[in-house]
């Protein structure tokens, strides 16, 4: 019986996956004027438990993490799909031109802290991962340096990711807040829908006793066909190949699947914006989140002691770039709020400033996930394509 709390092997892996993730989920409940931090709980309360000693197999949370991830975009792109491409008449091509420049400015903040504060420009690759919550840009980082023979290169990469992730979720999580506080916006006033994001066909009827069952073909479908095309090599004449990853690839599968199939009356917009959708959903960002919690909390104390500096330089390239870009979005092109919080999310490829951004809008918005979608899969792609162009120039 005691090996079912000291264990690592399945039996204690999912005891503290699922004590994560309930612990979480009832913390964000709380309020704190009138604000919740909501799911992204899960994320702390599995640092807190790593952190007092829980040592689970690293393998199989790296499954489970994974697997959760891809549940979350699959369904975020089975929501947005629909009505993706059409949101490129209105808004979709700023956001991402606004994200392009949002990518380059948090490298240019990583190169000037690089030379500022004399850090080497490769272990600056792992802060910069870690800052705008990049998994897949860690392993193109780390790639890099092992082709290019850097001894030690992958693990200080890796200490670089962990020290500043944690905190970036909430740096991004805040910079919501503060584009809040500064632009003085009231989210009863704030409109929560935008006509031009809406799909362009029309619901077809389904009987009742069908609306609440979700055909799970067609999402495991998207899977297969989303992992092979995230796993294609993409040439851009380095060392190593772009890839879109296990989270890039099903989610572009999943928004062109979700829209064509609207368009050809495969399925309906019921169906793609359905609760089992929604349940997909939050289980997934569950599981992702406990599961990175349970991961890096053991080594966090020790690597912020020895790295406390990594922390403040990740701060910096976490919320200036978004913090600058939205103030602009909102005063200047007057977007919405709410598609905003999405952007910043699918800027930082970060799906629990999404899953926060989804407590504060009302029930049944969908512009926190649009604006995330919209600009994810170019993010996804430059990210990858920065963390490993940072390691080539340190080198």
């Amino acid at each position: 019986m005691l090996n079912l709390f000291t264990g690592s092997g399945v039996g204690p892996t999912i005891l503290y996956l699922a004590i994560s993730i309930f612990v979480g989920l009832l913390l964000g409940k709380i309020k704190i004027a009138k604000i919740s931090l909501g799911i992204t709980w899960v994320l702390f309360v599995g640092i807190a438990l790593s952190a007092c000693g829980v040592t689970l197999n690293a393998e199989m949370l790296h499954i489970i993490k994974e697997f959760g991830l891809i549940l979350f975009v699959v369904a975020v792109g089975l929501q947005v799909g629909p009505g993706f491409f059409r949101s490129f008449k209105k808004g979709g091509l700023a956001m991402n031109l606004m994200a392009l420049v949002n990518v380059a400015l948090g490298v240019l903040i990583t190169i000037i802290i690089s030379k500022v504060a004399h850090q080497d420009l490769a272990d600056m690759a792992g802060v910069y991962t870690g800052a705008i919550t990049n998994t897949p840009g860690l392993s193109a980082a780390q790639q890099a340096v092992v082709d290019l023979g850097v001894e030690g290169g992958a693990e200080r990469l890796a200490a670089g990711y962990a020290v500043t992730y944690p905190l970036a979720v909430v740096g991004m999580i805040v910079s919501c807040l503060l584009l809040k506080a500064f632009c003085r916006i009231d989210l009863k006033n704030e409109p929560s829908v935008e006509t031009v994001l809406e799909p362009a066909t029309e619901k077809q009827a389904t009987p009742v006793s069908q609306r609440h069952k979700v055909n799970l073909i067609p999402i495991f479908i998207i899977i297969a066909l989303g992992i092979i095309v995230g796993s294609i090599p993409i040439p851009v004449g380095m060392k190593a190949p772009i890839k879109l990853g296990l989270a890039g690839g099903p989610l572009v599968v999943a928004i062109i699947g979700s829209w064509l199939g609207v368009k050809k009356g495969w399925f309906t917009t019921e169906y793609t914006d359905s609760h089992g959708v929604w349940m997909l959903r939050e289980v997934g960002i569950a599981l992702f989140l406990a599961g990175v919690g349970l991961s890096a909390g053991g080594q966090f104390v020790n690597t912020v002691q020895e790295h406390y500096m990594w922390v403040i330089y990740g701060v910096i390239i976490t919320m200036v770039p978004p913090i600058l870009i939205t103030l602009f979005g909102r005063k200047v092109l007057k977007m919405n709020y709410y598609t905003l919080m999405g952007f910043i999310g699918g800027s930082h490829t970060d799906p629990p400033t999404l899953a926060f951004a989804n407590t504060i809008a009302p029930e049944g918005c969908k512009l926190p996930n649009m604006g995330y979608a919209t600009v994810y899969p170019l993010t996804m792609f430059l990210r990858i394509f920065t963390a490993q162009l940072l390691v080539l120039l340190a080198v």
